[in-house]
């Protein structure tokens, strides 16, 4: 009976250390999403009740498994931005707000390495996964601005340009294909769809 004891102590000290390891790595599977209830945004909320340009805070792409915070730097300058993509997905500062005409453009890290030491290098792992047709959520403090995905595709290194249309409301993604390169990239284009008070 002790030597059974012994043994559950040291299967459950093992056991807790490679949990601990495991989890200071970032190496633990991610958990399993329950099917939830579709969310109902309640009513629409006409567009001339919008309170104007508002900064955007969270992003949500569920068909791609995006759900990240969106820093809103002043600057343009690159440390600036660079540091800004430490801490979340970055929304660049010359171009629209949310509820204002012109392009929402956010960018953020992908990275598909097993192991990260910082969780928002995964900021928009999978944006090439989405296809027309496919939802993202844009939340500001008080409402959700709903995109409807129009396009995805895969720019080349020459390509350094990613048109930011003005004649109406829209969104683009974009991060690199490949964490520490910045050779090519997926942008993801999507127009403004509706709004709805949180």
């Amino acid at each position: 009976m002790q030597r059974f004891f012994a043994f559950i102590l040291v299967f459950a000290a093992l056991f807790g250390l490679t949990v601990g390891f495991l989890a200071l790595v970032d190496a633990l599977p991610e958990q399993a999403q329950s099917e939830e209830t579709p969310y109902d945004p309640g009513p629409m909320v006409p567009p001339s009740t919008l309170p104007g340009a508002e900064a955007p805070l969270r992003v949500v792409a569920r068909d791609a498994g995006v759900d990240v915070k969106i820093n809103n730097p002043s600057s343009t300058d690159l440390k600036v931005l660079d540091d800004s993509l430490l801490t979340g997905a970055v929304r660049y500062p010359t171009s629209a707000q949310l509820g204002e005409s012109g392009t929402v453009l956010l960018f953020g890290h992908s990275s598909h390495l097993p192991i990260v030491h910082n969780q928002y290098y995964k900021a928009f792992n999978g944006i090439e996964k989405l296809e027309s047709g496919d939802t993202i959520s844009v939340y500001s403090a008080g409402y959700e601005y709903r995109y409807t995905v129009v396009g995805v595709r895969f720019a080349n290194a020459q390509e350094d340009i990613v048109e930011l249309p003005s004649d109406g409301k829209y969104l683009t993604l974009v991060t690199c294909d490949n964490f520490s390169t910045k050779s090519s990239r997926f942008v993801v284009t999507a127009d403004f769809v509706a709004a709805y008070p949180l």
